[in-house]
């Protein structure tokens, strides 16, 4: 296990002047921001796509429960069991382990191709944008989440490919997010009921990476923006443009905080992040959150039934956590668990091969 030490920026109401920033960067009160990749990595959790014969299996028709309802199970998965299907909104069509592009992670040799068809409810058309979900497993692989008083943080390598193999069209192409969950009070219901109840309030922010198409009204050339959701409202904001030369390898990663707080940082190229690419911090819809449940990934598309989405790559997605030691703990008695399976499963082949 390797541990990296741990880094952090101490930020108040600041006003970023950079050109290339467009957010104002603040916290509610000074406070210790963890730059994503703090603390000891989780190899239990993410993915590096270097496993020979990686494979996803699609169990087709894909999950659309936001837009009808139907989960349509079992939810497909990668052969390693380290990605999944999203239960809300299904997976990409298209996903493939490629030779890595150039530039990317030293000692990467490949990373993961994602593209989308048939976003949407399967075998209906509603020419409007929808998405994929493609999730990096929390939850589902340790059997726990991870509160924020750990200080865990996710990071990515995503690839951006030239502007002419972009899905032509103005608007959100690739989203990088997190599933978190606070506590809330909502009133009791019924004709005496009085007073509130806690309830468990699951939201998922992040950053969009939307294309601006030259070929949109008003738009001279290519190009690309990152978009933060949310502010305390819920409602995504610019922070960072990328200009069309500037495509190519990009990291991006967020953190969460003891207050609460979601934490987002970006820069071009593969080194890992620093202080100096935080681009905003954020109580998104005026939630705190309480708890890590996973990391994943949206690929956006015309529903038309003919329009792919553009095809990004990413490399190793990866979880981090500071206050590490309850997860390690989990992750040993879950490796161990996983061998118990494995001895089983050989015993009992080895027995009906010598019954035979």
């Amino acid at each position: 296990m390797k541990y990296a030490l741990s880094r952090y920026v101490v930020l108040s109401i600041t006003a970023l002047f950079a050109t290339d920033v467009l957010a104002l960067d603040y916290s509610l009160s000074v406070a210790a921001v963890p730059v994503p990749g703090s603390g000891a990595k989780i190899d239990f959790l993410g993915d590096t796509f270097e496993e020979d014969g990686w494979k996803f299996y699609h169990n087709h028709p894909k999950s659309s429960r936001e837009e009808d309802g139907r989960a349509r199970g079992p939810l497909a998965f990668s052969g390693n069991k380290r990605m999944q299907e999203g239960p809300e909104r299904g997976q990409p069509d298209l996903l493939e382990v490629i030779k890595t592009p150039p530039n990317g992670l030293p000692e990467s040799n490949h990373a993961l191709l994602i593209r989308t068809l048939h976003s949407g409810v399967p075998g209906t058309y509603s020419r409007t944008v929808q998405q994929d979900d493609l999730i990096c497993g929390i939850t589902t692989r340790l059997g726990s989440q991870i509160p924020v008083r750990e200080i865990p943080s996710c990071v990515v390598r995503i690839w951006l490919p030239p502007a002419e193999k972009w899905e032509n069209r103005s608007g959100p192409h690739f989203g990088i997010r997190v599933g978190v969950r606070t506590t809330k009070l909502e009133p009791n219901r019924g004709f005496f009921a009085s007073g509130s109840s806690p309830v468990v309030e699951p939201y998922w922010p992040g950053m969009w990476i939307h294309f601006r198409s030259e070929t949109s009204r008003g738009v001279e050339s290519d190009s690309a923006l990152i978009k933060v959701r949310g502010d305390h409202r819920g409602i995504d904001f610019p922070v960072k443009n990328i200009s069309a030369d500037q495509f190519g390898w990009w990291t991006l990663g967020m953190s969460l905080s003891p207050d609460g707080q979601i934490h987002y940082f970006a820069h071009q190229g593969v080194d890992d992040l620093t202080s100096q690419d935080h681009l905003t911090s954020q109580f998104p819809y005026s939630f705190r959150a309480e708890r890590l449940n996973s990391f994943f990934f949206n690929s956006c598309n015309l529903n038309d039934g003919t329009t792919w989405s553009t095809p990004f790559v990413i490399d190793d997605p990866s979880v981090y956590v500071v206050n590490s030691t309850r997860v390690m703990q989990l992750v040993q008695r879950r490796e161990a668990y996983e061998l118990r399976r494995q001895q089983k499963r050989s015993a009992y082949r080895s027995y009906q091969s010598r019954s035979r």
